[in-house]
């Protein structure tokens, strides 16, 4: 009897965690119709790129990955490809169109429809299923994890966002705020602690404003993160990523309360300016985030603190980037997500504000609001020799054989000689040097 050939998929994965999350969910859908996941394109039946179009960049490394993938159909008809992913859902037929080698485009909300989209390629016709959904969470589907770390993994409790920053394409292309049910959240949480996972992030676009109404009873994000962490107490969790305008002395207390939320709080401010955030439509000014900062750090003094900044958005004068400039150097963030403006197709900034900062401009703002976290970095790690750190070890250290790397519970790499340990150990961790980017310690 002849053996039936396995079918082998490759997901490639670009942009936020969400998307690595939502990669997962798609392993789980493809596996259930016979298909064993590959770490290797060249090895694989079927390649998925699950993209991202939250900056222009993003979406032109991947039109560059798909020229090289192109170049591999050549060698390999048979190969089947496919777009996922925001991408997908903003470019839609366009894409069908632009790259004669894509066989599927799918989009965020419409990963359970797979199965008949391949039949539809097998049959010899490209497929498109770019429907966004009110109601979709993937809420019983057990995602695959993908990768090599057992450590740490991904749940995603909402998907889509409703909040509309004038830069922002992700309400477009992932639809309508939705949360998941809580039960199947916390199922998920106890069913990788069984499988040995030490630390959950849960995740949303706006991850603070889950709410879940059932027979009149809610349960907000604070109460929510609360039945997680009591799941096990050797299970750490964490969250990404906060909205400043929905983080309430609530949820802050809630961390201060409990052992096993990790001190780290991942909070977006784009800019320092009253104006450019109004122009932003962030929903809040300088002063209320301030006052957010603060209370954080009065709840939780050693809280880890880490943001996102956009430099030269439409705009921005000299004086909007120093109020950026001030306010993280008033924060002290450990560490932040630093970018150019780059204007999105079909947003509201690209419908209502010129682009008009001219592209040198951005690039020298945006050097020195790197250079200032370069300094804030170092300054935040200089503050931890001497303490002793707990570590959950995730690997290797990428420099050393010898070394093992894992996080603090303030979100810090941690670098220290292997020993004895193992990935998936707590490590108490005594920190004698640093860098920006890296605490370096000797293990008790």
């Amino acid at each position: 009897m002849e053996k039936v050939k396995e079918k082998r998929l490759f997901i490639e994965t670009y942009g936020c965690q969400m998307n690595f999350s939502d990669s997962e969910i798609v392993g789980s859908i493809m596996t259930e119709q016979g298909y064993t996941t590959t770490d290797a394109a060249e090895n694989a039946d079927v390649i998925f790129i699950n993209t991202c179009s939250i900056r222009d960049n993003a979406e032109q490394r991947i039109r560059k990955r798909l020229k090289e993938i192109k170049r591999m159909k050549k060698s390999n008809p048979n190969l089947k490809v496919g777009i996922l992913g925001c991408m997908a859902e903003r470019l839609k037929q366009q894409l069908l169109d632009e790259e004669e080698h894509v066989d599927l485009i799918v989009g965020p909300d419409a990963y359970r429809d797979l199965p008949n989209l391949i039949k539809t390629v097998d049959s010899g016709r490209r497929a498109i299923n770019v429907l966004l959904s009110e109601e979709e969470t993937y809420a019983e589907i057990e995602p695959v994890r993908l990768g090599n770390n057992s450590v740490s993994a991904f749940i995603s409790i909402m998907r889509g966002c409703e909040n509309f920053c004038t830069y922002c394409v992700v309400p477009f292309t992932r639809g309508k705020e939705r949360s998941r049910d809580p039960e199947t959240i916390v199922n998920e949480a106890s069913d990788l602690v069984t499988k040995g996972y030490k630390e959950v992030t849960l995740l949303g676009q706006n991850v603070n404003s889950y709410t879940w109404n059932e027979d009149g009873a809610e349960v907000s994000f604070p109460q929510l993160i609360a039945k997680v962490a009591a799941v096990s107490p050797e299970l750490r969790v964490r969250f990404a990523t906060s909205h400043p305008k929905d983080i309430s002395d609530e949820l802050i207390k809630t961390i201060a309360n409990t052992q096993n939320i990790c001190n780290a709080i991942h909070l977006p401010f784009q800019s320092g300016s009253n104006a450019m955030l109004k122009k932003m439509n962030r929903k809040y000014t300088r002063e209320w985030y301030m006052e957010r900062i603060s209370t954080i750090k009065q709840y939780i003094p050693d809280c880890g603190l880490s943001t996102d900044v956009i430099a030269g958005f439409c705009g921005e004068t000299e004086e909007d980037h120093q109020e950026t400039l001030s306010l993280m150097d008033w924060v002290g963030y450990d560490y932040a997500f630093m970018f150019k403006y780059s204007e999105r197709p079909n947003t509201i900034a690209q419908k209502k504000f010129p682009d008009d900062v001219p592209e040198e401009v951005k690039s020298r703002r945006l050097t020195e609001i790197i250079d200032l976290q370069q300094k804030l970095s170092l300054r935040s790690n200089e503050q931890s020799i001497g303490k002793v750190v707990e570590v959950l070890v995730e690997s290797t250290s990428k420099r050393s054989e010898a070394d093992l790397a894992g996080r603090n519970d303030q979100n810090k790499m941690v670098v220290f000689p292997r020993k004895h340990y193992q990935i998936g150990d707590y490590v108490q961790v005594k920190i004698t040097s640093c860098t920006a980017a890296t605490l370096i310690g000797e293990a008790l």
